[in-house]
């Protein structure tokens, strides 16, 4: 037990560890083609799932603490007040504290809870033996990535007006996700795939609730920013989440899954015996 108590420590010190430096070097950006992908969260991620979500929630502050320093002391963007609560104090007034507060912590510490919860979900469901379970699963996520690849390659060839070209590509990519998962969806694997998942819902957690949060508090004062009609900022996060956060969900579920199979050699997900 004592020896168990210590390993968690240094862990999550190691997690910790790795989350600063990745917020203030460019090691927490792997950059793409037309964009930079976020991977500050993976060690939230993998934290919530070797550590629990107690510990990965702690480890999600530590994201958002990170955040709401770079920006308030680099404000490198026009929009660096909706992770500042300082920074949205001057701009809106004093309930910008609070708004600014919540994006800024809130959907990164949930970042630290909720993967846990969709890989002990997804595990158990994968390893049942109604296998209609399984392939519920993973038509539902191969039906979502349908439509996410779709939105990403409109509005990558958006100048061009080609979506039948997005539709077909989300089709196809779609179709071999299905059958990927599908095989590998046997007990052995049902570990793999969970974790492959727990990415997924931890890009997607962050994401979702942040530009949710943006939409949502700082609508008006977001599209001032940015310089554009109040009318044009869901247009704007529309973009930002089937841009960006595909992308990074992508990149997350593969992290997660190639360092979380490596990790459970280890050390098992929390709370499994098996």
């Amino acid at each position: 037990m004592k020896n168990e108590k210590t390993y968690e420590l240094v862990l999550t010190a190691l997690f910790t560890a790795i989350i600063v430096i990745m917020a203030f070097t460019p090691l927490g950006y792997i950059p793409l083609v037309v964009i930079n992908a976020t991977v500050i969260h993976i060690p939230v991620i993998l934290g919530a799932l070797f550590l629990g979500p107690k510990k990965g929630a702690f480890l999600g502050f530590v994201f958002g603490l990170t955040s709401f320093i770079n920006n308030t002391f680099k404000a490198v963007t026009a929009s660096a007040f909706v992770f500042s609560p300082i920074l949205a104090a001057d701009v809106i007034g004093i309930s910008g504290v609070f708004k600014s507060m919540y994006i800024c912590f809130v959907p990164r510490i949930l970042v630290g809870v909720i993967p846990y919860f969709v890989y002990i979900l997804i595990r158990n469901l994968l390893k049942s033996r109604q296998a209609a379970w399984r392939y519920a699963i993973n038509g539902a996520v191969s039906v979502i990535f349908c439509i996410s690849v779709r939105a990403f390659l409109n509005n990558l060839l958006k100048e061009s007006g080609n979506t039948l070209a997005g539709t077909a590509a989300g089709i196809v990519l779609g179709a071999v996700l299905f059958l990927g998962l599908t095989a590998m969806g046997h007990k052995k694997a049902s570990a793999n795939v969970a974790f492959a998942y727990a990415g997924l819902a931890g890009a997607f957690t962050n994401t979702l609730f942040v530009m949710s949060g943006i939409f949502i508090l700082y609508k008006e004062a977001y599209a001032q920013a940015l310089g554009v009609a109040g009318d044009a900022v869901i247009d704007v996060i529309m973009g930002i989440i089937s841009f960006n956060g595909i992308v990074e969900a992508a990149v997350a579920a593969i992290l997660t899954a190639g360092v979380g199979i490596a990790l459970a050699q280890i050390k098992p997900v929390k709370g499994l015996k098996d």
